[in-house]
């Protein structure tokens, strides 16, 4: 496995240097365009609810591992900032299609990647994206 790391401050501003970097690193790996554009959406949204959500007006980092194997691509985007409940906010959201934010990127991630997982505390979350290469 190799692995590249990606820290950026959490402002709107830099969510395209992450998205950048995960295209480049998924087009070096061959996945198809249809996938690249689908890790791409997959990291905007996670960095996006970490910019939003993670430190209210205080500032902080995302930190980004780019883990990469001979048959998928792991990314784990992390801050230290306030946690959440996944499972009540995807909830709410898919309960009340106009209440856009949290809950939808969740989905679309999910809909996205092989697997999304999410650990969150108040201490920060972690959200692990992986997306198979296809042979």
């Amino acid at each position: 496995m190799n692995s590249i790391k990606l820290t950026i401050p959490s402002i709107s501003d830099y969510v395209g240097v992450a998205r950048l970097t995960a295209s480049g690193i998924a087009n070096r790996m061959k996945f198809t365009h249809e996938d690249i554009e689908d890790i791409k959406i997959a990291v905007s949204e996670a960095c996006t609810n970490s910019v939003q959500y993670a430190y209210g007006d205080s500032p902080g980092d995302i930190e980004i591992s780019f883990n990469i194997y001979d048959d998928k691509l792991e990314i784990r985007i992390s801050d230290s900032g306030k946690g959440f409940d996944i499972d009540a906010e995807v909830k709410t959201k898919e309960d009340d299609p106009e209440k856009i934010g949290l809950g939808l990127g969740i989905v679309f991630m999910r809909s996205l990647m092989d697997h999304v997982d999410y650990e969150t505390s108040a201490n920060g979350t972690v959200v692990t994206l992986v997306k198979k290469v296809s042979l």
